[in-house]
């Protein structure tokens, strides 16, 4: 049974650290948005993501894709870092020490409170080598140029190489194989070793959709190794 008396002795109890209605607060009349560490945020206006996404395709056309990959995965290590530092600090433990339940919540809630969507990780197939990552009411394929032909979240891709890279300790890869901008209900992801995605991407080129490809992947015969966690 949980004591009260030592319940009302702890100097900090720790809750949701990234709750919406605690972790950014702004200063209308200033203009400015903080995190609940003082920490200066930016909210970026539709049309500003527009114009960007406009911009790079007119200039680089199809090569659009691969610079706002690498943006992702400069975004993706400076969030890492920002998150570890912030979660750490909050729970007075290294990320390392967290369950995956407490370390899964706060990722999941981080990414809502940004205004990035909502977040969910499925971990059936690690087994296999690889995680799924699924994003719904994603601003970034809302907002991006439709292409009926293939998944237009390049950034988020980005970003998820990088985060599960630092947070695995190996160099992973992640491929985007379902998109919202396509019609699909969610966006999907798959992150795992990048000589075992090879043969997944060329799978999304010729039009599998997700569950062929990730039936596919399982029964490839020349798996690597796992992916860490």
């Amino acid at each position: 049974m949980i004591s009260v008396a030592n319940l009302l002795q702890e100097e900090h109890l720790p809750g949701n650290y990234f709750a919406e209605s605690a972790y950014l607060k702004g200063d209308f009349e200033a203009g400015l948005i903080e995190n609940r560490r003082g920490d200066r945020a930016i909210a970026l206006p539709e049309t500003l993501i527009k114009a960007i996404y406009a911009g790079l395709d007119n200039e680089l056309g199809q090569a659009s894709s691969v610079v706002l990959f690498n943006c992702g995965r400069w975004w993706g290590k400076n969030f890492y870092g920002r998150f570890v530092e912030e979660v750490s600090e909050y729970y007075g433990k290294p990320i390392a020490q967290l369950d995956m339940i407490e370390l899964l919540g706060c990722l999941k809630q981080c990414w809502k409170t940004n205004g990035w969507g909502t977040f969910d990780l499925d971990v059936s197939y690690y087994q296999q080598g690889f995680l799924i990552l699924k994003v719904t009411n994603s601003a970034f394929a809302e907002l991006a140029p439709k292409d009926k032909n293939k998944p237009v979240c390049h950034l988020e891709a980005g970003i998820f190489t990088s985060f599960f890279t630092q947070l695995t300790g190996q160099e992973l890869h992640c491929i985007q194989t379902a998109c919202e901008s396509q019609g699909e209900d969610s966006n999907y992801f798959i992150v795992g070793l990048k000589e075992r995605l090879k043969t997944a991407q060329a799978w999304l080129e010729e039009g599998q959709d997700h569950r062929t490809i990730m039936k596919r992947l399982c029964e490839n015969k020349s798996s690597g190794n796992e992916v860490a966690a």
